[in-house]
């Protein structure tokens, strides 16, 4: 028996001997045994936590670390030695009140298979004295840490620090512990992007770029084959982008371009197999079902899209989303017609994997070198982030004793039941590192490639330029991001792609244009582009309005000729529409106007698109000086931005999928004893902006309120609303201190969310509510 299932038995045979709290073995005295609690949920000792999973026929699931070698892990990479490196957030939320929750006691932690039997058997730390670090990233020599609000790169040598750089000093600018970028993901384009999060970052040389980047998501993000980005929030099954990641940032003025952020699986249903009372709107109606169980996600993060190769053909193109509140695993099937992906749930009243332990966290999913999947649980009690945490959850926890331990956690890996498990090592011939670049196994031709553009050995060019000629896609994709890393991606190969009968080859090609065309190649591109838009290529119709935008930087005319050729052709379009209005900054209103001539149907989809943002421009020159409203709300400011703007925007516009626009919100502008209420006792269900009606999956539906917040003083709130009331084009009247101090006490005893037909109703206004 090996000796790590051995402790783990004689663990559990003497009744959890081992507390995760501190790493140490505590006895319990024979004499005065612990009293059994009806209600609690007891720690599961780590060798019995698969005995309390139902897991998919057919597949077979390990442990394969667990405390006290891993303490409250939330995410993880592997390096090229095949090692886990991981993230432990064991300052995580100490108690329901967050007490203690900045003391630097997370960690970045290095797992080692010593015997390579599939088991993590050593631990090292590498980076202690961590405050709430939320991502990593190997690259080169280092890693990159989310430490917020800084991204810091610490290069190592023999995994000990011997520098620290800031990257980002704003990584995370606003937002609280929920609403904070991570990720940190190496895309198939090399750049590393995040979600939540509009920046993405790029190692060059010793310089760091940071660019925009389409924001997207809350916890976790993951790329397809084609290297599309996906993410979701916490009510959301799985939001994905049907084009690059790199494309459509052209125009600052176009608010959501179509085609990014798109509700990939629109069923948001969960089938936990224990009652979870345990989640924060537990108390509301349609929140559980008739036997206590989550009806629909509360807390989805780390999706992953499975790209490993060894589950089979009916998992190529899955998705895998987590879901800790409900002890849970959601499988979905995806997809791909045009441009177009859409999902499904996997099963119907049942999930991928499931767990009657409560503690069963699963925050973070991911592939690895040997094609199976691996689980990040991060094995606590309390989830839910004190901001947000209800009185009801609080009684919740504290009726399971569910706040301690805090130290505990578990690295998980799936795969189907009966096979061989072969992983894959990477070598150091740059030629063998090319050929990876075909493997599979997703995980292993990213990796391959992110090794050969770490160290650009030069010994790989000519491997790299034979490969870009193969009639394999997978290598061709690599190959040709592999010499876009090296900086040796030339003309005549993209041209050469972009003449390709195989879409996935011509879609590659047409997404790496912008980074090589230039003042000498430009007039090369602008035919070839022409050409597809000339033989209906409707694939690749929106890509040629996403690449123009470089076309006219030195031929305007010419880009503008494509640009018509594709609003003829595609007229009632929306991805070809917000790909021409990529090109238009600051020339939107003049473009119309030519547009308007040419195809003078109003209704048509370009039209309405260009006068969409034509029409937000002329919208935000009536907005408020933003820097007299700091001036006069400083502390509603700072509020706004760690709290409210991840979900409405911080133009106040709303964020599709999250929250209604605040910005000449009628609830917003009128009487004020609704919007203390709603901020006090949260609203829920759908509500009527300017005429339209918002509802779930535009929205999430949800908003909570903050009165049992003791972060937040009366003063707070008066300011923060006063901040929005006054934002923007709103001219809502002032919201006094006293007003949310006498509303609090007389919604002392509430605890669901209102309604806005309930706030809406004469008979609930508050009529005690000062006004002065």
């Amino acid at each position: 028996m090996k000796k790590y299932t051995y402790i783990a038995l004689l663990l559990a045979a003497v009744g959890i001997l081992y507390q995760c709290t501190t790493h140490k073995l505590l006895a319990t005295s024979p004499n005065n045994p612990p009293k059994a609690d009806p209600n609690a949920s007891p720690v599961v000792p780590a060798a019995e936590s698969i005995s309390k999973m139902k897991l998919e026929p057919g597949m077979a699931i390990k442990l394969i670390a667990s405390e006290p070698l891993i303490s409250t892990p939330v995410a993880m990479t592997f390096d090229r030695y095949n090692r886990i490196w991981a993230i432990e957030m064991e300052d995580y939320m100490p108690d329901t009140t967050g007490h203690g929750e900045n003391e630097p006691l997370a960690k970045v932690v290095v797992l080692t298979d010593k015997n390579r039997d599939g088991v993590y058997d050593e631990r090292k730390v590498v980076i202690d004295s961590l405050v709430m670090p939320r991502a990593l990233c190997l690259i080169e020599d280092g890693i990159l840490i989310a430490e917020p609000p800084r991204l810091y790169y610490y290069q190592l040598n023999n995994d000990k620090v011997v520098r620290r750089t800031l990257v980002d000093a704003k990584y995370t600018d606003g937002g609280n512990v929920e609403h904070q970028p991570n990720g940190l993901y190496r895309a198939l384009d090399n750049w590393i992007y995040n979600a939540n999060s509009d920046k993405r970052y790029r190692k060059q040389g010793d310089k760091w770029l940071i660019e925009s980047a389409h924001e997207k998501g809350q916890w976790g993000i993951a790329q397809d084959d084609e290297g599309r980005m996906y993410a979701n929030d916490n009510s959301t099954n799985l939001q994905g982008d049907y084009f690059p990641p790199s494309l459509g940032l052209t125009n600052k003025n176009e608010r959501g371009v179509a085609g990014f952020n798109e509700r990939t699986v629109a069923d948001n249903r969960t089938f936990p197999i224990r009652p979870t009372t345990g989640v924060n709107r537990g108390y509301m109606k349609g929140v559980l079902d008739d036997s206590l169980r989550l009806v629909n996600f509360t807390a989805a993060c780390g999706p992953m899209i499975y790209r490993g190769g060894l589950f089979g053909p009916d998992y190529q193109m899955n998705a895998f989303v987590a879901e800790p509140a409900g002890n849970l695993i959601k499988r979905d099937i995806l997809t791909e017609k045009g441009n177009v992906v859409k999902g499904k749930e996997a099963y119907l009243h049942r999930e991928f994997l499931a767990s009657v332990d409560e503690r069963f966290r699963p925050v973070s999913l991911y592939d690895g070198p040997d094609g199976a999947l691996y689980v990040v649980d991060m094995y606590r009690g309390i989830i839910q982030h004190k901001t947000y945490l209800t009185p009801y959850l609080a009684g919740e926890i504290g009726k399971r004793n569910l706040t301690k331990p805090l130290s505990c956690g578990r690295l998980y890996k799936i795969y189907p039941a009966g096979k061989k498990l072969v992983t894959v090592t990477f070598p150091d011939d740059p030629i063998k590192l090319v050929a990876l670049l075909g493997n599979p196994n997703g995980y292993v031709r990213d990796k391959a490639q992110q090794i050969l553009v770490d160290t650009k050995p030069q010994q790989a060019l000519p491997a790299l330029r034979e490969a870009i000629k193969s009639d394999n896609p997978l290598l061709v994709t690599h190959a040709l991001w592999t010499l876009e890393g090296f900086g040796e991606l030339k003309t005549e190969q993209v041209l050469a792609l972009l003449q390709s009968a195989n879409w996935k080859i011509r879609m590659q090609a047409l997404t790496a244009s912008p980074r090589i065309i230039d003042q000498n190649n430009y007039s090369r591109f602008t035919p070839v582009l022409a050409q597809m838009v000339a033989n209906s290529d409707t694939a690749a119709a929106p890509y040629v309005g996403f690449v123009t935008s470089v076309i006219q930087r030195y031929d305007r005319k010419a880009a503008d000729g494509v640009l018509f050729s594709l609003a003829r052709k595609y007229p009632k379009n929306i991805y070809v529409a917000d790909a021409i209005v990529s090109n238009l900054q600051g020339r939107e209103e003049a473009f119309q106007k030519e547009m308007l001539a040419a195809l003078p149907d109003t209704a048509l989809t370009i039209n309405k698109r260009i006068g969409r943002v034509v029409a937000a421009i002329e919208d935000a020159k009536l907005n408020s000086d933003p820097a007299l409203m700091a001036k006069y709300f400083p502390r509603g400011v700072a509020i706004f931005g760690t709290v409210c703007k991840t979900c409405h925007g911080v133009d106040g516009n709303g964020v599709t999928a999250l929250a209604p626009p605040l910005n000449k919100s009628e609830i917003v502008n009128g009487d004020k004893s609704v919007m203390i209420s709603i901020v006090l006792k949260g609203l829920t269900g759908p509500v009527k902006i300017n005429g339209h009606l918002y509802k779930a999956p535009e929205i999430s539906g949800e908003m909570p309120g903050f009165a049992d917040n003791k972060d937040f003083s009366d003063d707070d709130l008066a300011q923060v609303m006063n901040f929005v009331r006054r934002s923007w084009q709103n001219k809502g009247s002032k919201v006094n201190a006293v007003d949310v101090k006498n509303l609090r006490a007389k919604l002392a005893s509430r605890q669901k969310n209102y309604t806005i037909d309930e706030l809406q109703q004469p008979a609930k206004a508050d009529p005690n509510v000062k006004t002065n």
